[in-house]
């Protein structure tokens, strides 16, 4: 069988990256602002990089120190569905926006499309959007074992909740979801409401992996 094309592959690595999220209906061309609440979706990078191999961002898989958990976008949800691609006035982010997002965003690929399809949703301007991002990162405190791991393991869907609520107070099992892809843990959502406090969110948790068991890779410097 003749190999696929590369600019095929680097379509499908993109594709991947891209499309990471839930699996509830859309609501393009919604209003600016217009939303209940929004999802901080936290990648494990590993998988990424792994799935994507040699078409994936250098920025993100061949960094000189490895990425763990980084951030996919922040995404303004309704109670059912989410609003995207609205209609906005703020214009592009700059490239210095897009650069100061890099250290937890490494990809200025997948910040340019989060604001087109999330960000312009927000009713905020690129910069304030990339700000709450950030905000809402720094809120979050990753579980210590996800910072150390070196070598691949197993672990439940619940016990990555239970981790993450730990060390969170105030963060509970219904307020947030851990998604996977082909047996590996793929990411964490956590629901937020405008002001960044943790709130429930039914759908969201609904959607979560029902795998008993997740392979969670170690970061590597290169695929």
């Amino acid at each position: 069988m003749a190999p696929f094309p590369a600019r095929f592959l680097r379509a499908f690595a993109l594709a991947f990256l891209l499309t990471l999220g839930s699996t509830l209906p859309s609501r393009a061309g919604g209003t600016p602002g217009d939303f209940d609440y929004y999802v901080l979706s936290l990648s494990w990078s590993p998988t990424y990089c792994r799935s994507a191999g040699r078409n994936a961002d250098p920025l993100q898989c061949n960094a000189s120190r490895p990425h763990r958990f980084v951030v996919h976008g922040l995404w303004p949800q309704f109670e059912r569905g989410w609003p995207d691609f609205c209609r906005s006035r703020a214009g592009e982010p700059s490239r210095r926006t897009l650069t100061g997002i890099l250290d937890i965003m490494p990809s200025r690929g997948l910040a340019r499309h989060q604001w087109r399809k999330h960000g312009t949703c927000s009713g905020l301007s690129p910069e304030d959007y990339f700000d709450l991002t950030r905000q809402a990162f720094e809120k979050i405190r990753i579980p210590a074992a996800f910072n150390t791991i070196n070598r691949p393991g197993k672990i439940a869907p619940d016990a990555v909740e239970k981790a993450f609520r730990l060390a969170n107070p105030g963060l509970h099992d219904a307020a947030m979801a851990v998604t996977c892809t082909g047996g590996r843990l793929k990411e964490v959502q956590i629901c937020l409401n405008k002001d960044l406090s943790f709130r429930p969110c039914r759908a969201v948790d609904r959607s979560g992996c029902r795998s008993n068991r997740l392979t969670v890779d170690p970061p590597l410097r290169r695929y």
